[in-house]
């Protein structure tokens, strides 16, 4: 009896183009505990995690139409790249690469993406630096300074660091953990939602233009809170043990402030000044047309 290649041949054509379209990666190379990894990526996802090893690895898939995998370095750097065709990424027929990176604890990160999301947990390095496009970002490390930049992904992130720089144009900022520094979040049509938790703020700056804003933090003394917007809301909560002299300023948006009685002025815009403790910081609020208030609780 004669057996029928024609169904094999079918299973093979059908399985084809999926063997194609993903090329599985697994590469190592060796990195000094406090080294930098360097990581770019446009499309898919990107996952960053620490261990206790002297060394980086790199799993995952390329996507269809993705040139190479670019590994270079070792020791003080290494430099990770998906290299797409000449003349752009890909395009609608590039398929998405998936990356899952190892990294030792320490070492600090520089990740870029397009529209790949970024995963970043369990490292401590002295900097970390990420930046996306329409990628979404999440982050829980605790590195000594970040930045992260997006246009419209949303930030999510749960830090323990002295100094953050986190802006975006119109996605969403989450920004919680135990932070005793500097703070800067920014956005222009995106929320800002920043919840320090058992630390007094240093130096906090929070700006939206048509976002809402909501801060809740002790401050340290002599600390500085200021918080401005166009249009968007602004909202800050204190502890009563807070010691500052504050201020609200708006032109056409409402004030409120706990223990005070706003007066409006004649002509347009109202404003207040008061103190909580001894006033020894100093916190500003500032609008436009949105509201602002401040909350001791």
């Amino acid at each position: 009896m004669r057996t029928s290649i024609l169904p094999l041949l079918l299973t093979t054509v059908l399985l084809a183009p999926a063997a194609l379209a993903q090329t599985a990666v697994n590469e190592t190379r060796p990195l000094d505990a406090r080294g930098r990894v360097d990581i770019s990526n446009l499309k898919g996802r990107v996952e960053v995690r620490g261990w206790e090893r002297n060394e980086v690895q790199i799993t995952g898939t390329l996507g269809k139409g993705v040139e190479k995998l670019d590994i270079d370095g070792s020791g003080p750097q290494v430099s990770i790249e998906v290299r797409y065709p000449k003349g752009g990424w890909g395009g609608d027929r590039a398929g998405p690469t998936d990356l899952v990176v190892m990294v030792p604890v320490r070492a600090d990160l520089d990740i870029e993406s397009v529209a790949a999301d970024v995963n970043v947990s369990g490292v401590a390095p002295g900097e970390l630096s990420i930046s996306s496009v329409s990628g979404s970002v999440v982050a829980a490390a605790a590195p000594r300074k970040a930045d992260v930049e997006t246009v419209s992904g949303s930030a999510n992130l749960t830090l323990n660091s002295e100094d953050v720089d986190v802006s975006t144009v119109s996605g969403s900022i989450v920004l919680r953990g135990r932070l005793n520094g500097d703070i800067d979040a920014e956005t222009v049509s995106g929320r800002i939602e920043i919840n320090v938790n058992g630390e007094r703020i240093r130096d906090l700056s929070a700006s939206t233009v048509s976002g809402r804003a909501d801060v809740s933090t002790a401050l340290a003394p002599a600390g500085e809170i200021s918080m401005e917007s166009v249009s968007g809301s602004l909202l800050l909560r204190l502890p009563r043990d807070v010691s500052a002299q504050v201020s609200g300023e708006s032109f056409s948006g409402s004030l409120k402030a706990t223990g005070v009685t706003i007066e409006k002025r004649r002509g347009p815009g109202a404003s207040f000044t008061t103190t909580y403790g001894s006033g020894s910081g100093r916190v500003s609020l500032e609008t436009f047309s949105g509201s602002a208030e401040v909350r001791v609780e």
